[in-house]
């Protein structure tokens, strides 16, 4: 499994994309910018070149030929994943401490890089998982209608999420509020968080996996 997944970070992850967190976590210190944004990168980017370079070297076929299971073909590309975007939240994060720091009495329209945003980032990047992963694991080839429905769905969740945070005086004061009762409650948010995209995390590999053995290579 351990050789797997590092055949994967080595053969289907260009150096760039490793680098990539940095470039896009930067955008953090934007001061009032759609942070977002800055996650979507990953969806909008990194994931198709990341396809794309599998696809490109025939990985599918040449993993096969590997003494290896189709668990853990499926288990070791899902950790990629998942690895990817918890670098790209993590640096993101770290940023989104500075742009605080930097900013101190900013006035934000959009939702500041609080403990309770980087739950509901965790919670865009699980659906983004939970409809891309078990999609494309439908053929394990094909991966542009997979990535277009659930980059779409993520997106609409980003955006629906930032409009209710801006419409409702509840919702605003949790996340944009600093006193020990909403940084209270914005840790429970990024601990539901971190539990939901654990859990869909497991679940789509699960289901990709039961997909994956009707596909003949």
């Amino acid at each position: 499994m351990y050789n797997l997944l590092m055949k994967d970070l080595k053969l289907g992850v260009h150096p760039i994309f490793l680098v990539m967190p940095f470039l896009t976590g930067a955008l953090m210190l934007i001061p009032g910018w759609i942070y977002f944004i800055v996650l979507l990168y990953f969806c909008w980017i990194t994931i198709p070149n990341m396809c794309n370079q599998f696809r490109a070297q025939n990985d599918l076929m040449f993993t096969s030929m590997m003494p290896v299971t189709k668990r853990d073909m499926v288990k070791a590309r899902v950790s990629v994943i998942v690895l990817l975007e918890l670098l790209h939240l993590i640096v993101a994060a770290i940023f989104g401490i500075f742009t605080i720091l930097l900013y101190p009495n900013l006035k934000y329209y959009f939702f500041p890089p609080s403990i309770g945003f980087w739950g509901l980032c965790l919670v865009m990047f699980a659906i983004f998982n939970l409809i891309f992963i078990p999609m494309f694991y439908k053929t394990a080839y094909k991966f542009g209608k997979a990535l277009f429905v659930s980059i779409t769905v993520a997106m609409l969740f980003a955006g629906i999420a930032q409009w209710i945070g801006i419409q409702s005086p509840v919702v605003s004061d949790i996340f944009y509020s600093r006193d020990a009762h909403n940084l209270l409650l914005q840790t429970s948010i990024l601990i539901a968080g971190i539990v939901i995209f654990s859990v869909t995390s497991v679940l789509a590999y699960r289901i990709a996996f039961k997909r994956f053995l009707q596909v003949e290579i």
